[in-house]
């Protein structure tokens, strides 16, 4: 998944990148669905985070 993830955001600029991410992300938690699992990854997604970008 990883390097298709980098494959998909090849030549796109910041801008694009960042619209590629938010899309995906919206995606994943609908085929998903379960708002437990995706609070949770939202909870571990933030806790990956350095200190001072999580205050």
């Amino acid at each position: 998944f990883y390097e298709a993830l980098i494959d998909a955001h090849r030549n796109l600029d910041e801008e694009h990148s960042a619209m590629l991410n938010s899309q995906l992300i919206l995606l994943l938690a609908n085929h998903i669905g379960d708002m437990a699992v995706l609070r949770e990854a939202l909870a571990a997604a933030r806790l990956a985070l350095p200190a001072a970008t999580a205050t």
